[in-house]
């Protein structure tokens, strides 16, 4: 006997709502390997909403709360993030020497799927083969996700780590089955992936220098669990990341799969990465076979010292 339970919190058409759907799938599923979780979406309440299925005593909202809250506590990739520094503009070779290190922790570790955690966050992150300079100096290209760099004392690790410093229960709960209200403090504990973290002045009803950032932060942590799903890989000079493109006049661009049928973390994975969601005009008579129902594309914009993601349209 199976379950089914709508998050209806999650609108997949909002980057960071669709990152944090994406993350709760993938904790789940690395709580409780042997109970088979998977995720779809469904047309709910005016947007699509992730739906995650799975036996009725792990897929209630009490369970999948206790479950988020008490591996998000835990924060295994923590010691690792305070390794890497403040942000990610580090010397390949200091990242070459961390990834060296996460994969032999890796392999002696007897729990193979959170042993790797690490290693994965490595490839999400970036690539000491494909580099770039700040400074003069050089470090690595990173991830097309990077939202800040350091400049406005704005860090991108840093943050990550403050986030799950400051998250509980409470913030998860509301992520993932409340209304969105943007009640929690965002300065210092925001990704910078809703596009609502776009505060130019002429966006502004109020002066955004005496406007306090506010933010739903059990989903900017729920989002960083994601990351590991949209690894970057070297394609000649240039790093690349699962999901992004570079357009002309455009920059760059992320596009994303809203799927119907119930599908496991691993095959998320692959949805993810196909060529077919990245092309200019969508062909849906070759995703509807594979379950794909929707999907929807946005801008990474650069505004000032930081990244921001513009509003999502459907495609």
């Amino acid at each position: 006997m199976r379950s089914t339970l709508i998050c209806s919190g999650l609108d997949g058409g909002n980057p960071l709502a669709f990152l944090a759907s994406l993350g709760m799938l993938r904790v789940m599923s690395l709580c409780h390997r042997d109970a088979h979780i998977r995720m779809g979406w469904l047309r709910h309440e005016g947007a699509w909403r992730p739906v995650l299925e799975g036996p009725p005593a792990v897929v209630t909202e009490e369970a999948v709360v206790r479950t988020l809250d008490d591996y998000l506590s835990a924060a295994p990739q923590g010691d690792f993030f305070a390794r890497i520094g403040s942000n990610l503009a580090v010397p390949p070779q200091h990242f070459q020497s961390l990834a060296a290190e996460e994969i032999s922790r890796a392999h002696e570790n007897t729990d193979v799927t959170r042993g790797r955690t690490n290693v994965d966050f490595i490839a999400a992150f970036g690539n000491e083969a494909t580099v770039t300079s700040q400074n003069k100096e050089p470090v690595i290209q990173d991830t097309a996700l990077r939202t800040m760099s350091g400049a406005g004392h704005q860090h991108f690790v840093q943050f990550m780590r403050e986030i799950m410093n400051s998250t509980d229960a409470r913030h998860v709960r509301h992520a993932l089955f409340e209304l969105w209200r943007y009640e929690d403090e965002g300065r210092g504990k925001n990704m910078r992936w809703d596009p609502q973290d776009d505060r130019r002045y002429a966006l502004r009803w109020q002066n955004p220098s005496n406007d306090p950032s506010m933010t739903v932060r059990g989903a900017n942590r729920l989002a960083i669990e994601a990351l590991p799903l949209f690894p970057t890989v070297p394609r000649g000079a240039r790093l690349e990341t699962i999901g992004f493109t570079v357009r002309k006049g455009q920059g760059a661009v992320w596009t994303w799969p809203i799927w119907q049928p119930y599908v496991s973390h691993d095959v998320c994975r692959t949805l993810l990465s196909l060529p077919d969601i990245q092309r200019e005009d969508v062909d849906h008579t070759t995703l509807s076979p594979r379950g794909i129902v929707a999907v929807y594309r946005c801008r990474r914009i650069t505004t000032g010292k930081f990244r921001n993601f513009t509003p999502a349209r459907e495609i």
